[in-house]
């Protein structure tokens, strides 16, 4: 590679991480404001209610709630871990971790986007099946004494936690500014949550698709290219996607990019959703497990989510095969393929919503907040998740200040790493384009 090819390359790499966030600006912002509405009106404790033990109905609230949450897998770890405690059963629990991270509204925008319609359907229904494979999967492994060991750990290493009992109903709070405001708090949290994750997840799917040569996921995924791969080929890029996701240790937001890069490449379908659900089989999220419950259920939990994830990742392969659904590459992601920054819908979709994040800023950081920080500040965390600020300083997203665990601070240093990394790449690109 001569010096003038990569200077070309790298400009094209800034260029296609910053297109790629473009694109999917407005899906993030509306995505979180719905998600953050959401979690303000609808509090923990009614969700801790109304979820019991393993049974059909308890699996579908978990699901229904873990919907209607975040997606940021720390998050969602943390209020899994509080649900989990005060009574609701193991595998509703686990319904709504695995459902906060794969069949929330905002991440099925971004794969829209990204992916195509396809993938959209295989992500929900797909999420669906895999949290009925997790429930088989616990039914006839009978972990019952593990759970009860790590149930007692709980209580042991925690004290009660703060419950929101006595809050104002939802009806109260979504006809007031002090509930509005706390929606915007909410928003600027999960932007506080994600945005080393998306800023790397980005940039890395940038680098990727700008230095990477198809022949390196022909390589790495059996069958790559092919139109009609072999069984064994599907499972191998089912068994790869999740191991590939394991390295990259992003949050599900800023791994779309990177899968559309591998659908792009010619990884399977199959291949492709293994990796997006692979978001609670990676590294850091074994180890906030490991914090709550201890490495052996930490260990369960992967093997259980991993296993599930394959079995749901072949049968919506095979399933989209037997209707003749399977999408072909999505071209229309492609570095060179579209226009990046045209005045479109994304354009305006964009503008429109960053005006509306101006006014949530204003509600979050204007004067009348500031009157009341400290009282709302003691309720948020109380409605939340009184102990996940300390949990999540151990191991997962951090919201503020204190202390930051390992992988928190290696993410910051890359995304700072990314920004200089882009600011140098428009720099280059100035000079490029004015040769």
């Amino acid at each position: 590679m001569n010096d003038a090819n990569f200077w070309q390359l790298y400009s094209e790499a800034v260029l296609t991480t910053l297109g790629f966030f473009w694109k999917a600006l407005w899906a993030f912002i509306f995505g979180y404001i719905i998600s953050s509405a959401i979690q303000v009106f609808v509090t923990r404790e009614k969700m801790r209610q109304t979820m019991g033990q393993a049974g059909t109905k308890s699996i579908a609230i978990g699901t229904f709630f873990g919907f209607l949450s975040s997606s940021c897998s720390f998050a969602a770890l943390s209020t899994t871990k509080s649900l989990f405690k005060k009574g609701a059963g193991f595998v509703p629990s686990l319904a709504f971790l695995l459902a906060s991270t794969n069949l929330v509204i905002e991440l099925g925008f971004i794969i829209a986007i990204f992916l195509g319609w396809q993938f959209v359907v295989g992500e929900y229904l797909g999420g669906i099946l895999l949290i009925l494979f997790t429930w088989l999967i616990v039914k006839y492994t009978r972990p019952k004494e593990l759970l009860r060991k790590a149930k007692r750990r709980l209580n042991e290493r925690e004290g009660e936690e703060n419950q929101d009992k006595d809050a104002p109903n939802w009806k109260d709070k979504i006809t007031s500014k002090k509930g509005w405001q706390q929606v915007a708090k909410k928003y600027f949290m999960e932007w506080g949550m994600v945005w080393k994750d998306v800023t790397f997840g980005f940039t890395i799917a940038g680098v990727i698709a700008a230095f990477v040569p198809r022949s390196f996921f022909q390589a790495l995924f059996l069958g790559a290219g092919s139109q009609n791969p072999g069984f064994f080929a599907v499972l191998e890029n089912t068994i790869v996607g999740p191991i590939a996701a394991f390295f990259t240790f992003i949050g599900s937001m800023g791994n779309i990019p990177l899968a559309a890069i591998l659908f792009n490449n010619g990884v399977s379908f199959a291949g492709v959703i293994a990796f997006i659900f692979s978001d609670l089989v990676v590294f850091p999220v074994i180890r906030v497990n490991a914090k709550y419950y201890g490495w052996k259920v930490a260990l369960y939990i992967v093997g259980v989510f991993f296993a599930a994830l394959v079995a749901t990742a072949i049968v919506m392969h095979y399933g989209f095969s037997l209707f003749g659904l399977l999408p072909e590459s999505v071209e229309a992601v492609s570095p060179q393929s579209t226009e990046r920054f045209a005045i479109d819908y994304t354009f305006w979709l964009n503008l429109v919503l960053l005006i509306i994040t101006g006014i949530l800023a204003w509600l979050r950081f204007g004067s009348g907040q500031k009157q009341q920080s400290k009282h709302q500040h003691h309720q948020q965390h109380s409605n939340e998740n009184a102990d996940g600020k300390k949990q999540q300083h151990q191991g997962g997203h951090n919201h503020g200040g204190g202390k930051q665990g390992f992988t928190e601070k290696l993410l910051f240093w890359l995304a700072i790493l990314s920004y200089i990394w882009l600011v140098g790449g428009l720099i280059v690109t100035f000079f490029v384009n004015g040769q």
